[in-house]
C-alpha cells in the first residue's frame, strides 16, 4: 500500500484504536501526559446505580474526556455543588445520593453536553 505525504486512512482496522490528538495508534501516541484517560463520543453520561452498594443509591458520570488529574478537580467541584462526598474510580465519577440533576447542570455550565441515563 504506498502512502501519498497528504492522505489519511479514512478507515482502517491495521493498526487498532487512534489517538484523537496526534492520529498515531495509540500504543505510539505522542502525546504523553496530555492524552485524556477515555475518548468516547462526546457525551457525558450522568446514571444512578444501586447494584453492590446495599441499596445506596450513587450518582456515575462517565464519558468526561479529560485528563486523570482534571477529573479529580471536576469531582472535587461537584462534590463541593451537591455537599456529598464522591470519587474517581477510573475514567468515572462516583457522587454519593442520587444528585443527577445537579451535576448534569453543574456539567453544562462547565460547557459538557450532557445526558441522563439509566433510569
Amino acid at each position: 500500500m504506498t502512502r501519498h505525504r497528504d492522505s489519511q486512512p479514512v478507515y482502517s482496522t491495521d493498526g487498532g484504536r487512534l489517538c484523537r490528538q496526534c492520529q498515531r495508534r495509540l500504543v505510539e501516541c505522542v502525546c504523553g501526559a496530555d492524552r485524556p484517560g477515555a475518548t468516547g463520543d462526546g457525551v457525558v453520561r450522568v446514571k444512578r446505580e444501586t447494584k453492590g452498594r446495599g441499596g445506596k443509591a450513587v450518582t456515575v458520570i462517565e464519558g468526561i474526556p479529560e485528563h486523570p488529574n482534571v477529573l479529580k478537580t471536576i469531582c472535587k467541584q461537584l462534590k463541593q455543588r451537591c455537599g456529598v462526598g464522591g470519587a474517581v474510580k477510573g475514567d468515572t465519577l462516583e457522587i454519593q445520593g442520587d444528585q443527577r440533576s445537579v451535576c448534569q447542570q453543574q456539567l453544562e455550565k462547565m460547557g459538557y453536553q450532557v445526558k441522563l441515563s439509566g433510569g
